[in-house]
Order: structure tokens, then C-alpha cells, then sequence
């Protein structure tokens, strides 16, 4: 059984249901909640397989969805996952701890394009797994595919610590940025975003 993760371990009890009204209510006003899809849209071909690891509520899944893509989105938490498929129907959405991902288990043999992991996906693992589940993610690429993430640096995990996780994993930093819209990254910012590619034999 897979350790429980931060959000588990370092949340309230009814941070789920908290975190779901949360983005609804932000929908309801109008707010823009899918910068990190346009994104990731613009980097893959039309009708990508795309893979939103850790996708809580599904607001980016819903998205790339509309936008033509084949998309799955997997999140340990099930208030979240059935929030997802109530708000954003569409993708496939399944249970899934990220350290004990596997296309086999999902019933999808064939990889992704692309890998998106939003929303602080990585600071909210169990400590101690993020080479793990970096690895579980590069397991579910194509070769030419990628992984975006995106988490603030001063929670938990450290980015030369993460750098140091990805390199483990068999992967590179192929971009890193400050902000989901590309502003360039700088020492000072609080939160990184960045790009993942296999590492070259």
C-alpha cells in the first residue's frame, strides 16, 4: 500500500471538499484556471495522448479535452477524481497514486505524449517518492514525449533537490521558467516550471 502523500499527511480532514468548492467557485466567477493547458497545448501535436498526473479537479483535463486531446487524468484522492468527472466529463479519470502508476494497470498499454503535473503535484507527494514517481512518469512516455510540472520552491522540496530527483529518474531539464505563461526564470522566483525530456543515451 503506498505511504499517504502530503496532501493526506499535512491537510485538514475536509481539505478535499474545501479545495472542490474552491475551484468551482473561481469557475463561477470567471477566472482564468487553464493557463497550464494552453500551455501544454501549444507543445504537442493535434490529438496528443495526454497524461494530467495528479489532476485533482480536472479543470486542465476538461480542457485539453475540449481542445481535441486524448486525455487521462489520475489523482490519489477520490473526492477529487469524482469532482473531476462531475465537472469536467470527457477524459478518463481513475484512482491512482502516482508512485504505483502503471499504463498496464490503467488498461492503457500505449504512451503518452505528454505528461502534465500541475499544481504543486510534486511538493504534495509522500516524502522520499518524488524519484519514484518521476520515474513512473517517464515509464509512461513516448520517446519523444514530456513532462511539464510546475511547484512553488519554498514548500517541502528544494529545487536543487528536485533537480537532483530528476537526474535519478533518467531525465533532463530541458526549459525551466518562472510562471506557466513563460516568464524567465530568475534565483529569486518562488515557483519554477519545468520541462522534462528522457535523458540521451
Amino acid at each position: 500500500m503506498a505511504e499517504p502523500t502530503r496532501w493526506v499527511t499535512a491537510t485538514k480532514d475536509d481539505h478535499s471538499q474545501w479545495y472542490i468548492d474552491r475551484f468551482r467557485r473561481m469557475a463561477a466567477q470567471g477566472e482564468d484556471l487553464v493557463g497550464e493547458a494552453r500551455l501544454v497545448d501549444a507543445m504537442v501535436p493535434r490529438q496528443a495522448r495526454i497524461l494530467d498526473a495528479g489532476c485533482g479537479t480536472g479543470r486542465l483535463s476538461g480542457d485539453l479535452h475540449q481542445r481535441g486531446h486524448a486525455v487521462v487524468g489520475v489523482d490519489a484522492d477520490p473526492e477529487l477524481i469524482a469532482a473531476a468527472a462531475q465537472d469536467h466529463p470527457g477524459p478518463s479519470y481513475a484512482v491512482v497514486d502516482l508512485t504505483e502508476l502503471d499504463l498496464d494497470a490503467l488498461g492503457m498499454g500505449q504512451p503518452f505524449d505528454a505528461v502534465l503535473a500541475a499544481g504543486n503535484v510534486m511538493v504534495f507527494l509522500a516524502p522520499g517518492t518524488e524519484t519514484q514517481v518521476l520515474r513512473r512518469l517517464r515509464a509512461c512516455l513516448t520517446a519523444e514525449g514530456f513532462i511539464i510540472l510546475g511547484f512553488h520552491v519554498d514548500r517541502h522540496l528544494k529545487l536543487t533537490d528536485f533537480d537532483q530527483y530528476v537526474a535519478e529518474a533518467g531525465l533532463r531539464v530541458e526549459h525551466r521558467f518562472a510562471t506557466w505563461d513563460l516568464k524567465a526564470w530568475h534565483d529569486d522566483a518562488d515557483f519554477a516550471v519545468t520541462v522534462l525530456r528522457q535523458s540521451r543515451s
